[in-house]
This record gives structure tokens, C-alpha cells and sequence, in this order.
């Protein structure tokens, strides 16, 4: 005889497993881009109308800098969850299913890392 409760049983299995902080994650990223992208809007603009020097002294304010690697963050972020929602719902196969969500987060993340870099480098620079 079981004594547990139908929700005791399913708890941890079936189809969400994670998927509710992994939709919470797309959300607040998708919701900090928002004013981010505006920023990096103001940014492009002045680093095509204003001189080298000028752009990296723009950067280089602690506010500034904050903001770039906070985007930088924010969107290789929500692009890799939002690739791994479509790799879930399109391959078939589990096995290359998770060897292309894992090598899609080892790409996001190498690139993420590229860009803080560069950031970081032109920030020391000037």
C-alpha cells in the first residue's frame, strides 16, 4: 500500500525539472537587457561619430565599464538559454541533444569571456 500523495510521487520527475528558474532566468534577462541595450545603443553611436580617444575615455568611467560587462553577461546568458530551449524542443536524439546544449554553453561562454577581455583590456589601456 502507498501512503504518499500523488504529488510526492511525480515531485522531480515529468517534463519541468528545472524549467521554472530556467524560464525566470530568460525573464530577468530578457528584462535587464532592456535598459542595458539602450545604453549600448548611446554606446555604438558615440563610437561612430566620436574619435578613438574620446570612446575610450566613455569607457573607461566606472559606470560605463559596469554597464558594458553587465551586458556582455546578460545576453551571452539569455542566448545560451534561449538556444538550449530549442535544442530541447527540435533534437530528438538525447545523447546529441545534451553534447549540443553542452557545447553551445562552451561557446557562449568562451565568447562572453572573449569580450569581458577585450573590455578589460581597452579599460587598462586608457
Amino acid at each position: 500500500m502507498d501512503t504518499r500523495t500523488p504529488l510526492s510521487r511525480v515531485r522531480g520527475l515529468g517534463s519541468a525539472k528545472s524549467g521554472t528558474s530556467h524560464w525566470w532566468m530568460q525573464r530577468v534577462t530578457a528584462a535587464a537587457l532592456i535598459p542595458l541595450s539602450f545604453w549600448l545603443i548611446y554606446f555604438l553611436g558615440l563610437s561612430l561619430t566620436a574619435p578613438y580617444q574620446q570612446t575610450v575615455a566613455w569607457l573607461t568611467l566606472p559606470v560605463n565599464t559596469v554597464c558594458i560587462v553587465a551586458w556582455i553577461m546578460a545576453v551571452f546568458y539569455h542566448a545560451a538559454l534561449g538556444l538550449q530551449v530549442v535544442i530541447e524542443d527540435y533534437v530528438a536524439a538525447e545523447g546529441f541533444r545534451i553534447i549540443s546544449i553542452w557545447a553551445v554553453n562552451l561557446a557562449f561562454l568562451f565568447l562572453a569571456i572573449a569580450a569581458l577581455l577585450a573590455v578589460f583590456r581597452i579599460v587598462s589601456i586608457g
